[in-house]
């Protein structure tokens, strides 16, 4: 791992205009320049970037953030890729921390791999563009498939002869060992010892990862002694650096396809990727002939919601893969199905068009996922009823598995239509399947609750309710008696649902436990989030700046800072911001906030955990400035100028929407039918009701009086 004094010297020497500048067009206008945002396509300048600050912001489609973020969100890299790219760009040495013993072994392994994986193609294209039966073989069967020289280099295609030990031999020569060339998959170890190569006789295609690495090889069987090999492909086995279930073909060639065009089409074998490629359609990527997963998914999940699956129609296949997509659409991907002409499949297809034609008939005759499941098997079904009633029971489950309840509500109305059904029994078949979907998830997080129990048990271990009994008696002599809550709307006593918490010591509560009714996701359009959202900016931008200055119990005036003034008059009420990520920002810029130098903007937009860094660079972007008041001589008043003004309005403001929000919730949580039907629950769920009321009327009566506090 980079070490934070490293990291500072990095985004200390990358300049955000020279870094931008090698990817987009900018132009200067006042203190900041523009240009057109390489995220999405645009006519009109809307992405901004401030040298001042060191941010970038597109205003148009909402990315941007520090020179870290730009590189990894421009090159679809992790955070620390994006750093050592920079740290490379400006000749910076990376220091990281001291790995143990066992760290060093895996890294060493792991980089051994790699070396002898680029190793391997590296030899692979030797022998496919200087070796004779490489150019007779190899490149024969690849300009029969139509791929032009550089498709062939950007790919990295290669041959194997059909010696069976020539990889091998090679290999050892120049020094590899030969566990490296059996852990990679590269050889098998015969009865004797000897290696023998896993693809002589083949066409070779090696599979990236997504930064670019090679992870693993498939190879296509060609020549004649080869005939008798029962598979047509043969690929590289899992090893420590290749799961087949988190890769997917052609992922680094599309990454940045796939942003700018906000769709991926996903295909089954590496020749429709390359042809696809070829014809000018690069936002592709293959599964490779295996069932999709969720680690695949999620990958393409990370740059776009929209994806379009293409089939060559082959029923068989179609069906067979028709269960894959249920999961896409769990994820919450906008899921839509084109269907080749007969006789085509990608690779075919594309070779056959240009990107152009390509792109506009799959505009033409792709359809929604769901329409195309009931269109496909209405028509399996016939009249018969017992087949329909199957065929509706599994598009409903498709639907079941959607989050987005407005895009559920959508489709059962369609499939209503199309399927000639009532929407009130399709609805209630959604909600069993959703219930019962709940039910299993709860069922498996308490078995697997169990089998850590009965591990801890095993081993002499603390069990979790030892640790929780330990964890409250750690609090309880830790934190003064007039700081501890005993009640209150989100009181420990109230728990409904507590997230982990990380290890703390201090005189305060740790931030992270958060007690409430209200679901953790899905709130972000909700008056109290936006009202939280406003506290963090002023967080991020001001909190260390001194706000006022109030007296102490011995009549002595002591400043009180942005952060001082946000964490107690949250805790005065019992309450905690909402977003785990506000609570765990909150609670550092306390712990850090006497640190010599200490200033919130610097120290989150620097903060080694990239979701915090991007977080504070959008936060602390000037079009979020919150207000600017003019004064009776027309002189402008900044935020800073008025924090004794600003930040108890906000926060009195927050307090009041999230206790609203609360208590709507809370009168949910009385209309279930398990709390109503049994009286303990019932009123420990009507005290809370009732705490929350007596609280809001103080903190109403509060927002009535409007006090400022006075510098």
């Amino acid at each position: 791992m980079i070490d934070q004094a490293t990291i500072d010297r990095i985004l200390d020497a990358a300049q955000i205009v020279d870094v931008v500048s090698e990817f987009v067009t900018l132009r200067k206008r006042g203190v900041n320049y523009i240009g057109l945002c390489p995220f999405h396509n645009e006519k009109t300048p809307s992405f901004s970037v401030s040298p001042s600050k060191g941010l970038c912001k597109c205003f148009s489609c909402g990315k941007g953030g520090n020179v870290v973020h730009f590189i990894m969100e421009h090159e679809q890299l992790s955070y620390y890729e994006a750093l050592r790219w920079l740290a490379k760009k400006y000749n910076i040495e990376i220091k990281e921390r001291e790995l143990t013993a066992e760290e060093r072994q895996a890294q060493s392994l792991r980089e051994s791999l790699f070396i002898v994986n680029q190793f391997a193609a590296e030899y692979f294209q030797d022998i496919l563009y200087n070796h004779i039966d490489g150019q007779r073989i190899g490149m024969t069967y690849f300009r029969q498939r139509g791929f032009r020289d550089d498709i062939i280099k950007k790919f990295q295609l290669g041959y194997s002869t059909d010696s069976r030990d020539a990889l091998a031999h090679a290999a050892l020569q120049k020094g590899f060992k030969a566990e490296f060339l059996e852990k990679t998959g590269l050889c098998i170890k015969k009865d004797d010892g000897s290696l023998r190569d896993r693809f002589w006789g083949r066409v070779i295609f090696p599979v990236h990862t997504l930064s670019g690495k090679i992870v693993a090889f498939g190879g296509r069987v060609l020549n004649a002694q080869t005939k008798n090999v029962q598979m047509k492909y043969v690929n590289s086995p899992e090893s420590e650096i290749y799961h087949k279930s988190r890769e997917l073909y052609g992922i680094f060639f599309a990454k940045q396809a796939i942003v700018r065009q906000d769709r991926c089409f996903l295909v089954e074998g590496y020749t429709d990727v390359i042809s696809m490629h070829q014809s000018g359609v690069e936002n592709v990527v293959s599964s490779s002939g295996t069932a999709l997963t969720g680690d695949q998914i999620r990958m393409i999940h990370r740059f776009t919601n929209n994806i379009t699956v293409l089939y060559d129609g082959d029923m068989a296949g179609i069906k067979a893969s028709i269960r894959g997509i249920d999961m896409l659409l769990e994820e919450g991907m906008n899921v839509k199905v084109c269907l080749l002409p007969d006789g085509d499949d990608p690779d075919s297809f594309a070779r056959k068009h240009n990107a152009t034609d390509f792109q506009s008939y799959i505009n033409a005759h792709e359809t929604d996922f769901i329409r195309f499941k009931t269109d496909l098997l209405m028509e399996e079904a016939g009249k018969d009823p017992i087949k329909r009633a199957s065929l509706i029971s599994g598009i409903v489950k498709s639907i079941s598995v959607i989050p987005d309840a407005i895009v559920r509500s959508v489709y059962i109305r369609e499939c209503s239509q199309m399927l000639q059904m009532e929407e009130k029994v399709l609805i209630e078949s959604v909600a069993k399947l959703k219930e019962k979907a709940r039910e299993e998830k709860i069922k498996e997080e308490q078995r697997k609750l169990y089998r850590e129990q009965q591990l801890q048990t095993t081993a002499g271990a603390p069990t979790a309710d030892d640790v929780s009994v330990q964890k409250t008696a750690d609090l309880e002599n830790e934190v003064p008696d007039e700081t501890r809550k005993t009640s209150g709307p989100f009181s420990e006593k109230n728990a409904i649902s507590s997230e982990e918490t990380p290890p703390f010591s201090g005189k305060v509560p740790p931030t992270d436990i958060y007690n409430s009714y209200i679901p953790l996701e899905g709130n972000e359009q909700k008056v109290f989030f936006a009202k939280e959202r406003e506290l963090m900016r002023v967080l991020i931008r001001y909190g260390e700046k001194i706000m006022c200055y109030i007296e102490d119990e011995n009549g002595e005036e002591k400043p009180l800072t942005v952060i001082e003034c946000i964490a107690t008059g949250l805790k005065e009420d019992g309450l905690q911001f909402h977003n785990a990520l506000h609570r765990k920002m909150l609670e550092e810029s306390e712990r850090h906030l006497h640190d010599t130098g200490f200033s919130t903007e610097k120290y989150f937009i620097a903060h080694p955990d990239p979701s915090v860094s991007k977080l504070a660079a959008e936060l602390a972007s000037d079009r979020y400035q919150l207000s600017k008041y003019h004064s009776k001589g027309q002189h402008i008043i900044s935020d800073e100028e008025r924090l004794h003004e600003l930040v108890p309005r906000l926060l009195i403001d927050f307090k009041l929407s999230i206790v609203e929000e609360e208590m709507k919730h809370t009168l949910q949580a009385l209309a279930n039918q398990s709390i109503a039907s049994d009286p303990m629950q019932y009123k420990k769920v009507m005290e809370h009701y009732k705490e929350l009321q007596e609280t809001q009327s103080i903190m109403a009566r509060k927002a009535g009086d409007r006090v400022v506090l006075k510098i």
